[in-house]
């Protein structure tokens, strides 16, 4: 995991902990004041959304016990995990550039690319210049790095 994801998944455990949790557990106490738990739609929201949130944080506990947090900028070379890797879609001309991460702070629309996925898994080891095969969902997809940074 890269240290912007090991912090940003470390501020969400903080948040859920210290905001949310306390919050979710003042709305029970005042929805079991309505009287009739059996009818009561705001106490099972409420619950529910508890449900949520302890799931959460037992979720991000687990990924941040586990976490290895590797800084790109002391790697260089080929393609690895931390690269920031700009390609180019050879029948579009589309330019798209993205760092490749782990599982839990990926998020495509931010170009956080997850190393598990199929063109992560094609440009892991590879060079500026080389061309990669890509199968997608619509066929096969070829693209061309353009330029490999680790920052």
């Amino acid at each position: 995991m890269t240290r912007a994801g090991f912090t940003a998944l470390d501020a969400e455990l903080k948040k859920l902990k210290t905001e949310d949790r306390p919050a979710i557990i003042k709305a029970i106490a005042e929805a079991r004041e309505h009287g009739d738990l059996s009818e009561n739609a705001e106490y099972h929201s409420a619950r529910e959304k508890q449900s949520f949130i302890e799931g959460r944080i037992k979720e991000l506990e687990g990924y941040i016990s586990l976490a290895n947090v590797i800084d790109p900028a002391s790697l260089s070379g080929s393609i690895k995990f931390g690269a920031t890797v700009t390609i180019v879609d050879e029948d579009s001309d589309e330019e798209k550039t993205y760092q490749i991460v782990g599982e839990p702070e990926a998020d495509l629309e931010r170009g956080l690319l997850n190393i598990k996925s199929p063109i992560a898994r094609a440009l892991i080891g590879k060079e500026e210049g080389d061309s990669i095969e890509v199968r997608t969902p619509g066929g096969e997809k070829g693209y061309e790095i353009l330029s490999i940074k680790y920052v």
